[in-house]
């Protein structure tokens, strides 16, 4: 990952804003520059995958206008080879540099066109203003806000912008900002036409389409890794890796020590696969200790968020600890699209796809703002082979009533997919854990006593009572929202609602977001 700041106005100095900028440097450890422009700023930390010279460094310029870009863009070297040949010349190997001369030829058209995962500033010269942009499904963060004198700030995290704007708001994936206003470009939600495709042909293009996504992402400059929990999603990415790459892959895995879960079918996994494999243990008092900081990192107080949050966080900095990897490949965005467990209980065809649609389009404050966190704050960049847009695109559009659990096994489509000797069967057909849960049912039940011995008493209740904005409803949650607050005071609007099932559907109305507590858990998880 890298980080991206920059701000219009009249009002802040250099000091303060390089000051904020600073919180993010773990994003972009290998190099940072903050260049001023003629009435603002414009800053990038570096972290180093494609193009890994100093002639990559940003921000790009190109006439009057600069850039700074964090992200990927796939197939970006046809793209470069069209530009070549119009006569356009370019200072480094970075994928990133096109965006530029892809401005000047198409404008804001641009954005439709990339096949990527981006959040990017760009300083238009002409008119001395902003265009800024983010990837359709929000993979790469962006925040803004405005100063007292209006003028605009944009940066990869909220932290960046505490103190320096009142109102800290995320940017809407599949959007560009450009005069003063935000323009959808790409609603990854939107279908325009349902596709019929027969059970076959669904599962055929499904597995065409997903190892097409894992292909693009192994294409770095810098050495990758892949996290695998033993669930569907993970290992489906870490053996088509496999396959593609030729070699072992270098996998990692991470468990309470008292009951992992998720070791065992990792280890299955890895064996079958053939990949250098590491187990990470973590402890209840690594779990405690570490909760403030990740509270802090990801700027949230949303339940399942923090709680899958722990074993990703920790898993991350002992990659970061004692590895060289840069890039992580992981299996986040699966279950927006096939369903979880408690989508077993959508009462129609509709109401799943509108679940789905509700789902996608709230990634960027969720499961998508937990892996680029964790693993960023690592000075890592995360990779989602299940967000590829070609992908995305052709699952959303499926007639929902394919996608349904009506055959005995949730997110059936990719099993049968996958069918065949690239993973073991069981591991195949193993029904689906929450990550939280599956690093250790500890996980969640040390976290939930730990915040029993913070409220002893009925005053928890009253202390709910003072957020008027999606308050907190068990001691756990209010633990959670208290420290999100002493970070970031007057900001909780920054995240939609607490990620919890549908209760408006029989058999979801539940307190807790863990599908342990769903009727049809089952077997999951064991």
């Amino acid at each position: 990952m890298c980080s991206i700041m920059g701000y219009i106005g009249s009002e802040l100095s250099l000091a303060a804003f390089q000051s904020g900028f600073e919180k993010t440097a773990s994003r972009g450890p290998d190099m940072s520059r903050v260049e001023k422009l003629e009435n603002g700023f414009l800053a990038f930390h570096r972290l180093a995958i494609m193009g890994l010279t100093e002639t990559g460094m940003q921000p790009f310029s190109r006439g009057e206008n600069r850039l700074v870009c964090n992200g990927e863009i796939y197939g970006f070297r046809p793209l470069k080879e069209d530009l070549l040949q119009r006569g356009y010349t370019f200072e480094s190997d970075s994928d990133c540099e096109i965006i530029l001369p892809l401005y000047e030829l198409y404008g804001t058209d641009l954005f439709a066109m990339l096949d990527a995962e981006f959040a990017l500033i760009l300083y238009d010269g002409k008119t001395k203003s902003f265009v800024a942009a983010r990837d359709p499904i929000g993979i790469r963060p962006l925040y803004y806000g405005y100063d007292a004198s209006g003028g605009i700030l944009f940066a990869s995290e909220p932290k960046n912008l505490m103190g320096l704007t009142d109102h800290i708001k995320p940017f809407p994936p599949g959007h560009y900002y450009k005069d003063g206003a935000f323009h959808c470009y790409r609603d990854m939600t939107a279908v325009n036409r349902v596709c019929h495709d027969d059970m076959e042909t669904a599962c055929r293009t499904i597995r065409d389409k997903l190892i097409a996504g894992v292909q693009k992402r192994l294409d770095a400059d810098a050495p990758i890794g892949f996290l695998l929990s033993g669930g569907l999603d993970s290992s489906l990415v870490c053996a088509i890796s496999a396959k593609l790459m030729h070699k072992p892959i270098k996998t990692f895995a991470v468990g309470m020590e008292k009951d992992a879960i998720d070791l065992k079918y990792a280890k299955q996994v890895a064996d079958h696969i053939g990949s250098d494999h590491t187990e990470i243990f973590i402890t209840r008092e690594q779990v405690i200790a570490a909760l403030p900081e990740v509270i802090k990192l990801l700027g949230t107080w949303d339940i399942t968020t923090i709680r899958a949050s722990m074993g990703m966080y920790l898993i991350c900095k002992a990659i970061h600890e004692t590895t060289d990897i840069r890039v992580l490949l992981t299996g986040e965005i699966s279950d927006e699209l096939f369903g979880y467990k408690y989508t077993d209980f959508a009462p129609s065809p509709a109401a799943f796809q509108s679940e789905s649609q509700k789902r996608v389009r709230e990634l960027h404050m969720y499961d998508v703002l937990r892996a680029d966190r964790c693993i960023s704050v690592n000075s890592l960049e995360a990779r989602v082979p299940f967000g590829d847009l070609d992908f995305v695109q052709y699952v959303m559009s499926l007639d929902p009533a394919i996608k349904m659990n009506r055959y005995g096994k949730g997110k059936y489509l990719l099993r049968h997919a996958f069918e065949g000797d690239l993973l073991p069967y069981d591991i195949l057909m193993r029904e689906k854990a929450a990550f939280s849960d599956a690093v250790g049912h500890s996980l969640v039940d040390d976290l939930k006593e730990y915040a029993e011995t913070r409220y002893p008493g009925d005053e928890w209740q009253e202390r709910c009572r003072q957020y008027s904005y999606c308050p907190p409803f068990t001691k756990e949650s209010l633990l959670y929202r208290e420290i999100f607050e002493s970070f970031y005071p007057g900001q909780a609007d920054m995240i939609t609602d607490f990620w919890m099932p549908n209760r408006d559907w029989e058999g979801c109305d539940v307190n807790d977001p863990s599908a342990r507590v769903l009727s049809n858990y089952g077997d999951s998880g064991k």
